[in-house]
């Protein structure tokens, strides 16, 4: 008789018992909120809407008491919607999960307990490696909420933030042009018989295309400029008009520059912004033409920009009034920190559902993209590269 030829054993060819699939354990969150101490910096992480979803899931909040202040939203709000309110700031970051809009500082991080996860911006050109070594020792989990990517690839927190850059440049040019701050006396508006205001935008990113979009809502002649021509096509498909766009030929952009009452730059660069207006290029521009520097936060794309604060927000140059404010969002603090919250909150909703921010990151690729400190291990390619830190691929530490 031939011998049996199966690839299985005996053992294995007896009926199994059926393994159900064991439900992940809802987890509940305790985060904590601490009041911004950065630099001008007003916004809050969480709306008092954001908390009430949060606490009616069975979720806690903790809050440092006057951290929505600066945003207009105050403690008796946070309050009636489940926050317990604090004075005490080490109680707030001894919370298992910390939501901040900033980076936490080295003596916030002192008060950090060991693996907390850290939810915040990172803003890598403000850091320092005593930062990244810092959060080593404390064995902390960190995420980048600029890094996150959605569903479609696109980076949300960025985009939104962007959006609110993009229609603030034309609201602040505007007010910039105006008698009462010193301008040429130009007003926005498409007034029968008199020539619109020309706004010229370097760069067709999300910042420059809701820059046109107020623009042109305000009845201005807008010129788009950007080296992508996919970026071009998209902003005009996306605006639903056929508006002048070009490459970014110094000749065409030089000659669009002198004729302009506006200028905003919005170009993003890999290290730094590129400079793509020189300083003979804004030399000649009209006096008292207005320069909304968005790029500032990354170097500037005008060669004549410098730093600025919202308190002290312009200065001439050639006669030219520089608007360089690298933070503009927190001008709009409460519109911000409502689009961060329309961000962070399903994320958190998110993590509770899935068991906890392991299960998240297993499951999420878009989240784990944000990710740059997993138990203390450094896991962002990009950080360990700059500032000569040694990093480990993230998915050789969850499986």
């Amino acid at each position: 008789m031939a011998k049996s030829m199966s690839p299985f054993t005996k053992q294995q060819l007896l009926p199994q018992e059926e393994k159900l699939e064991i439900l992940k354990r809802k987890g509940e969150l305790f985060i904590g909120i601490p009041k911004e101490t950065d630099y001008q910096e007003k916004r809050v992480c969480l709306t008092p809407d954001a908390v009430s979803a949060l606490v009616s899931n069975g979720h806690r909040v903790l809050l440092e008491k006057g951290a929505g202040e600066e945003a207009n939203f105050n403690d008796k709000d946070y309050s009636e919607a489940g926050a317990e309110i604090t004075n005490d700031t080490a109680k707030v970051f001894a919370c298992p999960i910390i939501l901040k809009v900033e980076p936490p500082s080295l003596e916030q991080i002192k008060l950090i307990n060991p693996q907390t996860l850290i939810i915040s911006a990172l803003q890598i050109k403000t850091q320092s490696k005593k930062y990244f070594e810092a959060l080593a020792t404390k064995r902390v989990t960190a995420i980048a909420f600029e890094y996150i990517r959605d569903d479609v690839g696109s980076y949300p927190a960025v985009k939104s933030l962007s959006e609110i850059a993009g229609t603030a440049s034309v609201l602040i040019a505007s007010e910039l042009l105006s008698n009462a701050n010193d301008g040429n006396g130009l007003m926005f508006g498409n007034i029968s018989g008199v020539p619109p205001v020309e706004v010229v935008i370097v760069g067709a990113g999300t910042v420059g295309e809701f820059a046109a979009r107020s623009a042109i809502g305000l009845g201005a002649n807008v010129k788009i400029f950007d080296n992508s021509i996919t970026k071009l096509r998209r902003i005009q498909t996306n605006l639903n008009r056929t508006i002048f766009t070009s490459t970014l030929q110094p000749k065409n952009l030089s000659k669009a520059l002198k004729r302009c009452d506006i200028a905003i730059g919005a170009v993003r660069g890999k290290d730094r912004s590129p400079i793509l207006v020189s300083e003979t290029m804004v030399e000649a521009m009209k006096e008292g033409a207005v320069i909304i520097d968005v790029s500032i936060d990354m170097g500037g794309c005008f060669e004549t920009s410098e730093v600025t604060s919202h308190k002290k927000p312009t200065f001439r140059k050639h006669g030219v009034i520089h608007y360089c404010v690298p933070n503009i969002p927190a001008r709009y603090a409460r519109t911000a920190s409502i689009s961060i919250s329309n961000i962070f909150t399903p994320y958190l909703l998110k993590i509770a559902d899935e068991g906890g921010i392991e299960n998240s990151l297993q499951l999420d690729r878009g989240l784990k993209n944000g990710l740059y400190f997993y138990h203390g291990i450094l896991t962002n390619r990009s950080v360990g590269e700059w500032f000569g830190l040694k990093h480990s691929d993230i998915n050789l530490l969850i499986f």
